[in-house]
């Protein structure tokens, strides 16, 4: 769950490592508007929702910024440097006016580590074939199917 930014200079964190990559905290920007709560996230130009009531807006803030997040790692993009409130303070004042900041997790991809398998010849060939028809490459295809096999 997110939690309320109190203090201007919250760092966000990206120390902590889980399987996937580190989890961070991206600085969401909570505004009101006809009883509806809207956010955004101003390291993640795009990643927006709603909610009806404030928990709501930032429970579906988690999800679409977890939607982006993996959609740039879909498309090779790379994360931008997580601001701390008081840098967006300073470079996007306007950004919090009349706003509420929360802290919003988000799991950032680790960096990719080089590894020696083996695997049967004719096993491989199929993966190979597999990949190639997907559009992937072998090491985006098997770590595709480890994440699925792992989610089961």
């Amino acid at each position: 769950m997110a939690h309320c930014a109190a203090m201007a200079d919250l760092k966000p964190d990206i120390r902590r490592t889980t399987k996937e990559g580190h989890l961070a905290h991206a600085i969401g920007i909570i505004h009101e508007e006809d009883g509806a709560f809207g956010i955004s996230f101003p390291d993640f130009p795009g990643a927006i929702s709603t909610g009806t009531t404030l928990d709501e807006a930032v429970r579906k803030g988690e999800q679409a910024l977890a939607l982006h997040v993996e959609g740039m790692v879909e498309d090779g993009e790379e994360f931008p440097r997580l601001r701390t409130l008081a840098e967006l303070r300073q470079e996007a004042p306007e950004a919090l006016e009349g706003a509420l900041p929360v802290l919003v997790p988000a799991e950032l991809p680790a960096r990719s580590v080089r590894v020696n398998i083996t695997l049967d010849e004719r096993l491989l060939s199929r993966i190979d074939a597999a990949a190639r028809a997907a559009g992937e490459n072998r090491s985006a295809y098997l770590a595709e199917a480890a994440k699925e096999r792992m989610a089961r």
